[in-house]
């Protein structure tokens, strides 16, 4: 099985929205239009095998020095082969180029991110994310994710 991780392109669109929709449905995700999603293509990246887009994920900077994973997804046939680490590798590569020095997620999958040098913290500690997303979720006062943060510096 060979891998690719690249930046997302226009093309990508359709393939992103059925991963992304997968997970919202589940509600696990939010979900994000087309339109939204070739707004911010410049945001994502890709894994993709022969040619099949099998998983996303994006940055979303926040602060000066912060920045959130979202949307990451590896699609149903896929998962526990590896793919989300890379994703995840892909982005904090993204993050150090940009000189950032935190990178923070909302999450179901605590033991993932664990396993990928993030550490559970309190979610109060982010009020970018608070202000620029949280407040328009309809899971804003009953907020079940957890925040997780890894360091680059």
């Amino acid at each position: 099985m060979n891998v690719v991780c690249r930046k997302a392109g226009t093309g990508d669109v359709d393939a992103l929205y059925e991963i992304i929709q997968g997970y919202a449905e589940q509600g696990i995700m939010l979900p994000r239009s087309k339109d939204t999603l070739l707004a911010q293509i410049d945001t994502f990246v890709v894994a993709e095998i022969d040619g099949a887009l099998v998983g996303c994920g994006s940055l979303c900077k926040l602060g000066p020095d912060l920045v959130e994973i979202r949307s990451l997804g590896v699609s149903e046939g896929y998962k526990g082969k590896g793919i989300g680490k890379m994703l995840v590798d892909f982005l904090l590569a993204e993050a150090r180029k940009q000189r950032l020095h935190k990178v923070m997620a909302l999450t179901y999958a605590v033991d993932f991110f664990e396993k990928n040098g993030f550490s559970v913290v309190p979610k109060h500690i982010f009020p970018e994310k608070v202000w620029k997303d949280c407040i328009h979720c309809k899971k804003r006062d009953c907020c079940d994710e957890i925040a997780v943060l890894r360091r680059l510096d």
